[in-house]
């Protein structure tokens, strides 16, 4: 057995891709309930085989090339083969998921099934799965995954290590279907890698714009084709890309009907319950407000002040300079250089850390929000606010993003397809509120109003309003003018946030606050202790 190198990890939007990442390699990339947060290439080593390289690839619901995640993944699947595919799928959206393992079927890479997800669908009980009878159906390893539980995984791991049989199937379509293209893959034999006919024999039957021009065929050629393109268009009186699309479902419908068991009786899932007020019309808006003020309040008025209070008095006020400038004063240490170590080091280092427990409790009520899945809510409600001023709800998925920061926000704008509406969303993601300015409006808030809990939700709404107006004011300008691209988006389920996603999101943040800010920070106290105890006149 050839030696694997690289496996590519794909699967749809919010499937739990990255959380399985995390779990295979022991990285511990960004995750969000909500789609779109794996939005370029991320790879780190398989924990079992130091050797082999997995490649998370952006979420994606096909392998058409209209939108830049898809166009990422299908260029590393065909242009950079990897040895073996782990196509992560939703076991609680079956349906929609099988799409895009069939469109990775007809690469003609190994392919393994992982099916994700299980626990939430044994919790629900409203279907059951045959794994032996999915594995038939489709012809590659089926495997069941919690990626949450990495425990859980050792049945996958072994899966990758061993050897995958081959010739690796095909999904079977319609036998009219098959016949032409069996004809294609005859014209186009000599153009392409025997490996990948069959893909660019489906390409050319949905007349894909980017293959047609890569192949260039000669008028002999391009005469074949479209006479075997028009013939199938007459037999199915349907367009060939509709063929297609309507081939894959017909074969996804015989596959759920072989393998997948649903209980008759219907009942409204928490989450669905949940949606029916935080979405609502009238209310979706006063109870993001609500949130959002609850978040201050607690970070900056209760529990993150307590802490602040407690490091600032009692630690870096009190015994801290007292214990320390007593210990300079016994070894006669000079009193410039005490100074500077009590009142400038000191003085800086607790001007930053006192802050600290109100940003960490900050950035915990965020990532509450984020992880349980009401942030995805924020996004669809938005939508239906911004369509008002002829802006696209899709503009907000980056805004939010860059609530956390503004660099992966810009990056999330590459899943806009209007070209428009994606570089104005970049200039407006720049000036969202983000971690950092959310520091900034803690810090300002808690040293100048400690007392009024509605100053810092007030600038924080504010900010939001201001980017919202600009965005409206430039969709009049003639050079972001024109309709809003339209806005398709799953809300995830709804679950409790993981401790272990918390904890890495705060300290992260944290961290960075530290090191960017708390510089900052630090070296300016220095710099003022310096200014003010000198004379340099």
């Amino acid at each position: 057995m050839a030696i694997r190198e690289t496996l590519a990890l794909v699967g749809n939007p919010n499937s739990g891709k990255t959380t399985l990442f995390n779990a295979l390699t022991g990285a511990k990339q960004h995750i969000g309930n909500w789609p779109g947060v794996t939005v370029e290439r991320k790879s780190g080593r398989l924990k079992a085989d130091n050797a082999l390289v997995i490649q998370d690839l952006p979420g994606t619901y096909s392998l058409s090339p209209y939108s830049s995640e898809e166009i990422v993944t299908r260029d590393f699947l065909l242009n950079d083969q990897p040895d073996l595919v782990l196509n992560v799928v939703d076991a609680t959206n079956l349906e929609r998921n099988l799409y895009l393992t069939l469109q990775v079927m007809e690469t003609g890479r190994p392919l393994i099934v992982a099916l994700n997800m299980m626990d939430v669908l044994v919790k629900t009980g409203h279907r059951t799965i045959n794994l032996k009878k999915l594995s038939y159906a489709l012809q590659v390893p089926v495997i069941a995954t919690t990626a949450t539980k990495p425990a859980a995984l050792q049945e996958l791991v072994q899966t990758i290590q061993a050897p995958l049989p081959k010739p690796y199937a095909f999904p079977e379509y319609d036998a009219r279907l098959e016949s032409a293209l069996t004809m294609l893959e005859d014209v186009i034999d000599q153009k392409v890698p025997a490996d990948r006919l069959r893909w660019y024999a489906i390409k050319v039957f949905e007349k894909d714009p980017q293959v047609v021009k890569q192949l260039a065929f000669s008028s002999d050629e391009q005469h074949q084709m479209n006479e075997i393109l028009r013939t199938a268009e007459h037999v199915f009186d349907d367009t060939t890309d509709s063929i297609i699309v309507n081939a894959r479902y017909d074969f996804i419908a015989r596959v759920i009907a072989m393998c997948v068991v649903d209980k008759d009786d219907f009942v409204m899932l928490m989450s669905d319950k949940i949606d029916r007020i935080v979405t609502d019309r009238y209310l979706a808006l006063p109870i993001f407000v609500l949130v959002m003020w609850a978040v201050y309040y607690l970070s900056i008025q209760t529990i993150g002040t307590i802490g602040s209070d407690y490091l600032n008095d009692t630690v870096f006020g009190g015994w801290l300079p007292s214990v320390v400038g007593g210990t300079l004063k016994s070894w006669a240490v000079a009193p410039w250089l005490s100074g500077l170590i009590v009142d400038g080091l000191i003085g800086g280092i607790g001007s930053v850390l006192g802050f600290l427990p109100q940003i960490m409790m900050l950035f915990l009520c965020l990532g509450i929000l984020e992880d349980c899945g009401y942030m995805a809510r924020i996004a669809f409600v938005m939508d239906r606010l911004f369509h008002r001023f002829n802006l696209s709800g899709k503009s907000f998925i980056p805004i939010l993003i860059a609530t956390g920061c503004g660099v992966p926000g810009i990056m999330a704008t590459r899943t806009i397809e209007s070209e428009k509406d994606r570089r104005m969303s970049i200039m407006l993601t720049t000036f969202m509120p983000c971690s950092a300015k959310l520091t900034v409006i803690a810090l300002v808030s808690g040293t100048f109003f400690p007392s009024n809990s509605w100053v810092a939700p007030s600038a924080y709404f504010m900010g939001i309003i201001a980017v919202i107006c600009s965005g409206i004011f430039l969709k009049k300008t003639a050079l972001f003018a024109g309709p809003p691209a339209p806005f398709v988006m799953e809300l995830p389920a709804y679950h409790l946030p993981r401790l272990t996603n918390l904890y890495r999101s705060v300290m992260s943040r944290a961290r960075a606050f530290v090191q960017k800010a708390g510089t900052i920070i630090f070296l300016s106290c220095v710099l003022l202790w310096f200014l003010s105890n000198f004379n340099f006149g």
